[in-house]
């Protein structure tokens, strides 16, 4: 017999047909709303395979009910939608796929940070509202990125190629990291800062870390008042890290000047939340690896990592 496998969204008919050429397979085929939990745990109790999605929330109580599941094949790099000590405990397989998305979602950081210093969206509204009546020399003014200082807090390959591209500015680069990394300064020119000191000199501050545990709320209203009044905070990893109702008022009482966000606390955010309507929030959803190239190499390995983890094969990007 095939192995069993469930997705749970539509992926393109090509990865679809190679998972159907090896395994007996189900798809939640609703596009505009995850999977209902009770769905999920009907389904996840009886395959072998489990290709989900950051929108997926596979907690303790779900992988407690998958009695034959192998692999959980996740199509992203971060894996905190994962219990991940309760896969390793029923010796599930867990798979991300690393790598694929650097470079794009590098490209998304920066193009958050041009926009919110800038003003990018604020003066497209403006024009298109019928507002510009005159040319003035102080109007929708921004803040300057060449030779600015960026803050990057997390040191991973995103955070690398994102100093390539800031290094195109003469930008002075500096990061906070978990675990130094000696190699990179000396490579990049770049300088090691503990975090409140770097959230002091920074003008742009680029959140790039995972989200865990000891990283939730990283960045709270103590955090935010080190910052200078002209900084821009950007956020293209997780929306945990960074408290909402500590950074809305962080740009209404003019802490920091903008925000540019990709990711929220609560995904999809609410278009009432207030954050949505200050004219300082570049506000994006969730696109940072959104490309047609970068999505079709995501669902590759996302596929391979699911039909070689039904096999009972090692998977190309093993997490436990």
């Amino acid at each position: 017999m095939k192995p069993k496998v469930y997705i749970t969204r539509k992926i393109p008919d090509d990865f679809m047909a190679k998972i159907k050429s090896e395994c007996d397979v189900k798809v939640w085929s609703e596009e505009d709303i995850p999977v209902p939990r009770d769905i999920l745990e009907a389904e996840v109790a009886e395959v072998d395979g489990l290709l989900c999605f950051l929108t997926e929330d596979i907690d303790e109580s779900i992988i407690e009910k998958a009695s034959q599941l192998k692999v959980i094949s996740n199509m992203a790099v971060g894996y905190n939608n994962i219990d991940i000590e309760a896969a390793k405990n029923k010796r599930i397989t867990v798979t991300n796929t690393p790598g694929i998305l650097t470079d794009t979602t590098a490209d998304l950081t920066f193009a958050l940070l041009m926009a919110a210093s800038r003003r990018i969206i604020e003066s497209n509204e403006f024009l298109k509202m019928g507002k510009w009546k005159t040319w003035s020399p102080f109007q929708l003014t921004g803040q300057d990125v060449y030779g600015a200082t960026l803050g990057i807090i997390g040191m991973g390959r995103i955070g690398e190629a994102l100093i390539k591209r800031a290094k195109g500015f003469s930008m002075n680069c500096i990061y906070y990291n978990r675990t130094r990394k000696t190699h990179l300064e000396e490579e990049h020119d770049i300088k090691f800062e503990e975090l409140d000191h770097l959230l002091q000199i920074a003008d742009f501050v680029c959140i790039l870390t995972p989200y865990t545990p000891e990283t939730k709320n990283l960045i709270s209203e103590r955090e935010l008042k080190l910052m200078k009044s002209t900084s821009i905070l950007i956020n293209t990893a997780r929306g945990g890290i960074v408290n909402e109702d500590a950074l809305y008022k962080a740009l209404t009482n003019g802490e920091i000047w903008a925000a540019g966000l990709d990711v929220f606390e609560q995904e999809p955010i609410d278009n009432t939340h207030p954050l949505m309507a200050l004219p300082n929030v570049v506000a994006l959803p969730h696109i940072g690896s959104a490309t047609v190239k970068t999505r079709m190499k995501m669902a590759e390995l996302a596929v391979d990592n699911l039909l070689l983890g039904v096999k009972g094969l090692t998977p190309n990007s093993v997490i436990v």
